[in-house]
């Protein structure tokens, strides 16, 4: 009989659900180091655990990212492995940290959340600073469902979005960023997007645009938006990834003016974890009834 692996740290509920949803398939509980020979594993064991495991036949993530994973597709595997991924879960939750960290620095509440701290009223020279968001120029890197999303949230505000896709390629990005006020990068990491934000494709966006990353850290050459945001010349920046995670304490992030650090919390939720059980769930049913799966990881296109 098949065994289920689950990787993670759950509350005995979220175990009780997971044993319920199983129905007559035992589940057991291992650490992501923990070497596990089980057909199903549901998490993000070491990748060293996923070679070792000769059993392995699907493994459910619990990310959307699976670069660690990248030399494990089914040509260098134990015979046919599925990995799935949780594509399009974060939608809702990334669009709205990216709308908040931007309304953020066009209002100000950056610096007035600071000067709270710090118990300084500062009040009208404050108000010289601040922008709206409405009618903004808006270029929208990676048109997958969480930039789909934020473009529906934008509506309301009048924006002038450009989406970019792969087709319009970097001919088309290029020509959109001359004249953004709003940069949203939510790409994800392959060799083409690696280091695709360097001094010379900052350079091109305009005196006061604000850049905001959600795709992947590898995107952004790091020391290069921070000369660009202590020089004043772009306006602001809203960084969830970074190349390094946790950022070190000398990076120059935590001290650059005019950045929002989301310290890759922009896809949580109360309920996280309960969703992607929901979701891992749904999968197992479709696999034990032979049906195709949702979110099959394409190794060989990188998302």
């Amino acid at each position: 009989m098949m065994e289920i692996g689950v990787c993670g740290v759950f509350s005995d509920d979220q175990v009780a659900r997971l044993r319920q949803g199983a129905g007559d398939l035992p589940v057991r509980l291992v650490a992501a180091h923990e070497p596990c020979d089980c057909a199903i594993v549901f998490g993000n064991p070491d990748p060293e655990m996923v070679v070792a495991n000769a059993n392995l036949r699907w493994m459910q993530l619990e990310s959307v990212g699976f670069g660690e994973y990248a030399g494990l597709d089914r040509a260098r595997s134990h015979g046919d492995i599925v990995v799935t991924n949780l594509a399009g879960f974060f939608a809702d939750p990334v669009a709205e940290s990216a709308l908040a960290g931007v309304l953020a620095l066009y209002r100000g509440i950056d610096r007035l959340v600071g000067l709270q701290a710090q118990k300084r009223w500062v009040g009208d020279p404050i108000r010289t600073g601040l922008r709206v968001l409405r009618g903004a120029r808006v270029v929208l890197f990676g048109y997958g469902a969480i930039n789909q999303r934020l473009a529906d949230l934008l509506g309301p505000f009048g924006c002038a979005i450009t989406p970019i896709t792969r087709a319009g390629g970097l001919e088309a990005l290029d020509s959109a960023l001359a004249d953004a006020d709003l940069v949203v990068c939510t790409a994800p990491s392959t060799p083409a997007t690696a280091g695709l934000f360097g001094v010379a494709r900052l350079a091109t966006m305009r005196q006061g645009t604000v850049f905001c990353n959600f795709g992947r850290g590898s995107i952004l050459d790091e020391d290069a938006l921070a000369d660009a945001l202590e020089t004043g010349r772009l306006g602001g920046a809203v960084i969830d990834v970074t190349r390094d995670e946790p950022l070190p304490a000398q990076h120059r992030f935590w001290t650059c003016p005019n950045i929002i650090l989301t310290q890759h919390s922009g896809g949580g939720t109360m309920d996280e974890l309960d969703r992607k059980i929901d979701v891992f769930l749904a999968n197992l049913a479709r696999f034990r009834a032979g049906a195709p799966l949702e979110g099959i990881v394409n190794f060989s296109r990188g998302y």
